[in-house]
């Protein structure tokens, strides 16, 4: 039977924002960075593979954490992708269409800066899609992934959470340095006025879709060394506790 979605109500205003030392934090990624490099090893002589997802705000620093979570690995046995909205072709599908070719093959990983989420987060805030289309997609997704789970998937989903204070302040960071300013668009401005729109939004989709096989992990980012840390440390484990089955 499938794994049911469960019902808690999280609310992103009452995380815990935590801290760790420059020290501990490079010591302690490097252990977890070489141990996950020793997984992908095993991983890649099994008939398994991992589904990462990423969602959160911008500037929740989705990118920094792939780029750590990936920086030790065998990039021949993993990929990374960016989604953006989809193609002229994609409009005519389905929208679960483009991600199934893009899911791996056995022993490797995929890694999807935002995904199939989209329709149940900036889809239903912007009105992308009508009310119907959005509400019958936790259904979807759950059966989607029922699907790779049944199949061996190991699926990690975290979404990555600043409060709005800090990302004000990441957004002027970016816009006064000329090696970042191309990653604040008058898109992230808009997103950021229907803030309290889609941190709503964001909740019920924790309590529609963390399922036993794929839960959400709700990562408090506002401190990145904590975030990037904790992130690497959970797909370790995950990852390590497959490969034991």
């Amino acid at each position: 039977m499938p794994a049911s979605a469960k019902k808690s109500r999280l609310r992103l205003d009452e995380l815990e924002h935590k801290q760790i030392s420059e020290q501990e934090y490079r010591q302690k990624l490097k252990e977890q960075e070489l141990k996950l490099l020793g997984l992908q090893r095993r991983l890649s002589d099994s008939k398994l593979n991992v589904v990462v997802v990423f969602e959160g705000p911008d500037a929740a620093g989705k990118g920094g954490a792939i780029k750590r979570l990936v920086e030790r690995l065998d990039p021949r046995l993993l990929r990374v992708y960016s989604i953006v909205k989809p193609t002229a072709d994609e409009y005519l599908h389905h929208y679960l269409w483009r991600f199934w070719n893009k899911l791996p093959a056995y022993g490797q990983i995929a890694i999807f800066d935002r995904s199939w989420y989209g329709r149940v987060l900036v889809e239903r805030v912007e009105g992308f899609a009508a009310e119907p289309e959005w509400k019958r997609a936790f259904r979807e997704i759950n059966e989607f992934e029922r699907v790779l789970a049944d199949d061996r998937s190991v699926l990690l989903k975290f979404y990555l959470h600043i409060d709005k204070d800090e990302q004000l302040i990441r957004f002027k960071r970016r816009q006064a340095d000329p090696y970042k300013h191309w990653k604040i668009t008058d898109e992230d401005w808009r997103n950021r006025r229907n803030w309290d729109k889609h941190c709503e939004a964001a909740e019920e989709m924790f309590a529609r879709t963390s399922t036993d096989d794929a839960p959400w992990e709700v990562i408090p980012s506002n401190y990145k060394w904590y975030a990037r840390l904790r992130i690497v440390k959970i797909v370790a484990e995950r990852l390590e506790k497959a490969l034991e089955k």
